[in-house]
């Protein structure tokens, strides 16, 4: 195209000139389906060379979506109705709009990917090239977090934060980066010693988030960042815990666990939720053993499926859905027996994955009905880092174990100031009580 075109592996588009493409109000120009980098010409160009480069700024974008948009429905091509037709499939673009950039305006098409599935099975198309919070933000609170935990490394922050700021980007310097780094850091270890003196949780969230940076080198493999999250009294979704260990090792949760209860949180939460795979669960029974158990119906259905062939995925997952969305914990027994007794004989690695954690599935029958939504799967941190967290294989750098904890607990944090409360908030003080729910309403109201 032309001589400023090579190959990188890990940013999207960067510029190293002063007019670098800067769509950081609507668009962040990151992604992994582009490795290509884009290094724009000396100040003297001309405005035809200008406009050269806007149209490639605009080519690079364009096919880097376009590509994720393929990706998405090849991975739901088996999706079909009963002619045979596909259910996802795309549907045009979204209106052209034009980004403003310090090059001018780019002009972007997004496309647009119909699901013709029930409401409750359907999805909805998010691209994690141009997420929505770093469309709509210039804060370095979340670019530089969500720059390292895609893998890029710090060296290469400056050029990318040109790239998505903008050549007028406050505190670029790599110094400055470097600074802002320790002070982070710092404010996490303060954070990791906070007092949870008087503090109660009644829900707790709890997963194993895997990044594409590596923690320090080979040997820690197999460690993911653990996180914890928990609902006040006041319906209010907190942050609680972010550390380093492995996710099924019951020892990494358990010291976590230990840590929070000497620092003060020594009250169970009313109700855990979490995969079924964490060593999470038998160091829950240890430290706060009256906290009550509910499987992740997310990750259960994940792991349902993986054991059966793709061609029965649509019936399989719409008689899961019929469990979990069962009015009550009777018709829910009766849709688990009848998916169990039609797909036992053929698939009984899927019917005994989901036979074994039946109480624990329906755990949620025996709390608020408003709070089902919110209690059946680890959703509240899943969607946290779901545009970070690892999709394809670890970067080749390894990560500092303190630089890592500390992204996680920014973006954590940042993400925190936009969670909305939970609903029907106002009967989480009945929970904490003790009041009893059947099948989501009170007892007495039964």
């Amino acid at each position: 195209m032309y001589e400023g075109v090579r190959r990188r592996r890990t940013l999207g588009v960067v510029s190293k000139h002063p007019n670098a493409l800067a769509g950081a109000e609507e668009y962040a120009t990151m992604g992994q389906s582009s490795d290509k980098v884009v290094e724009f010409p000396p100040e003297s160009s001309t405005d035809m060379l200008t406009e050269l480069l806007r149209k490639g700024a605009r080519k690079l974008l364009a096919d880097a979506v376009e590509q994720e948009v393929d990706d998405y429905l090849r991975e739901r091509e088996d999706l079909r109705d009963e002619s045979g037709c596909r259910l996802v499939v795309r549907n045009g673009h979204l209106p052209e709009r034009k980004i403003q950039t310090s090059l001018g305006a780019v002009a972007v098409k997004k496309p647009r990917v119909r699901d013709k599935r029930t409401v409750e099975e359907r999805e909805c198309f998010e691209s994690s090239i141009l997420p929505r919070y770093l469309r709509r933000t210039k804060s370095m609170e979340e670019l530089l977090p969500w720059l390292y935990l895609k893998g890029v490394s710090t060296g290469d922050f400056s050029e990318a934060l040109k790239a998505l700021l903008g050549p007028a980007a406050p505190g670029l310097s790599a110094t400055t980066i470097t600074r802002l780094k320790a002070t982070w850091e710092e404010e996490y270890k303060d954070w990791s010693r906070r007092s949870l003196a008087g503090k109660r949780y009644a829900y707790v969230w709890a997963d194993g988030v895997y990044f594409n940076v590596r923690l320090e080198d080979d040997a820690n493999a197999r460690q993911c960042v653990l996180v914890l999250m928990g609902a006040t009294p006041e319906g209010r979704k907190e942050l609680i815990a972010v550390v380093d260990g492995y996710r099924e090792s019951e020892q990494s949760w358990r010291e976590m666990l230990l840590g929070l209860r000497s620092r003060g949180l020594q009250l169970a939460p009313e109700l855990a939720i979490a995969d079924g795979a964490l060593g999470f669960w038998a160091a829950l029974r240890k430290v706060y053993s009256s906290a009550r158990e509910q499987r992740c119906w997310f990750h259960k259905t994940g792991n349902v499926l993986n054991r059966m062939p793709k061609s029965v995925h649509p019936k399989a997952k719409s008689m899961l859905r019929d469990i979990w969305m069962a009015e009550s914990k009777a018709d829910a027994e009766k849709a688990f027996d009848l998916f169990l007794e039609t797909f036992s004989a053929k698939y009984a690695g899927a019917t005994e994955c989901l036979e074994k954690d039946r109480d624990v599935l329906l755990t949620f029958y025996d709390f608020p009905a408003e709070h089902w939504l919110h209690i059946r799967t680890t959703n509240p941190i899943e969607s946290m880092f779901s545009t970070v967290r690892l999709r394809t294989r670890k970067t080749k750098g390894a990560g500092s174990r303190l630089a890592s904890l500390t992204m996680v607990f920014k973006l954590a944090l940042t993400a925190q100031k936009k969670w909305r409360t939970l609903n029907g908030s106002q009967l989480i003080a009945d929970v904490i009580r003790g009041v009893p729910f059947i099948d989501g309403v009170r007892k007495e109201a039964a």
